[in-house]
């Protein structure tokens, strides 16, 4: 599964279905009998990037490990409304049991994959890389950034303790930009780059000064961007540029062209629309 833990995955779905179930699913319980064998099939209601598939399959591989999921098109991929995403057969009971959580992971996760691809599409001819955030689901963020990826984006930073990013509070403890990156490289050495928002001329090249690797910009319009990416570009050769916040669809190219290296974007990951997913079940 790429870069996924299957082993993290198949903890995370173990607690996602005891949540949902609890002491069991007392409406298929009392309805349907035991034993009784059905087919399901995952049914896309939009066009769509899929992802999640191999998250689905795992929801009911741990209720059953016998259950497979037989799929029609592959994470990653693009595909249009009406077409059958995957089908399963098994005990009505398991699929039932089932279907919720793996219906919620597709849905949420299919979203995100779209929403990175149009940003992706959005940029489409730039230098420009679309990254996403720590502004994560709190359980969800290894399948969450993962659907980044199959949507054409790429992983920022996974947690706190696999980069170096300095933001607005770190600087206000630390005594300002230049010291809270020269603390940083003498406590971590060179094998660490340094990321430092600057908010303003000052600060940058107050960053540049002391070698920042790679410098943030947050919330300016695209003319002040392209301003301060030129300046950037004259005081150093190899620092990079991050630019994040009020990104959307309609203005994420204008940023692009000014020069941004990469734009972070939270609302891939905190604010995409679930996709029209539907799982359709019949007794054999």
């Amino acid at each position: 599964m790429n870069w996924l833990d299957e082993g993290a995955l198949y903890s995370q779905i173990s607690v996602f279905l005891r949540e949902d179930l609890g002491r069991g699913d007392i409406t298929t319980q009392s309805i349907i009998a035991r034993n009784t064998r059905a087919r399901g099939r995952f049914l896309a209601g939009e066009k769509m990037i899929v992802a999640g598939l191999e998250a689905a399959e795992e929801v009911f591989m741990t209720l059953d490990s016998e259950q497979q999921i037989e799929a029609f098109a592959a994470d990653g991929e693009e595909i249009e409304g009406g077409k059958v995403i995957a089908r399963t057969t098994g005990f009505a009971d398991i699929l039932l049991a089932g279907e919720r959580v793996a219906l919620n992971l597709l849905q949420r996760l299919s979203g995100i994959a779209t929403l990175t691809h149009q940003f992706v599409k959005a940029v489409e001819g730039t230098s420009t890389v679309i990254v996403d955030t720590r502004k994560t689901t709190p359980g969800l963020r290894m399948l969450e950034k993962y659907a980044v990826q199959l949507g054409g984006g790429r992983s920022q930073r996974f947690g706190l303790d696999d980069a170096v990013v300095i933001k607005a509070n770190h600087i206000a403890v630390a005594g300002g930009v230049g010291e809270a990156v020269r603390k940083a490289k003498e406590a971590l050495g060179h094998l660490h780059k340094i990321e430092v928002r600057v908010a303003n001329e000052r600060e940058l090249r107050e960053a540049l000064k002391y070698e920042a690797d790679v410098v943030l910009f947050e919330d300016l319009d695209a003319t002040e961007l392209g301003r301060l990416v030129g300046l950037s570009r004259e005081l150093s050769a190899v620092a990079k540029i991050e630019y994040s916040g009020n990104v959307t669809l309609e203005n994420v190219r204008a940023f692009a062209e000014a020069g941004a290296d990469m734009i972070s974007i939270a609302a891939l990951t905190n604010s995409a629309r679930a996709m029209n997913v539907s799982f359709q079940m019949q007794q054999f």
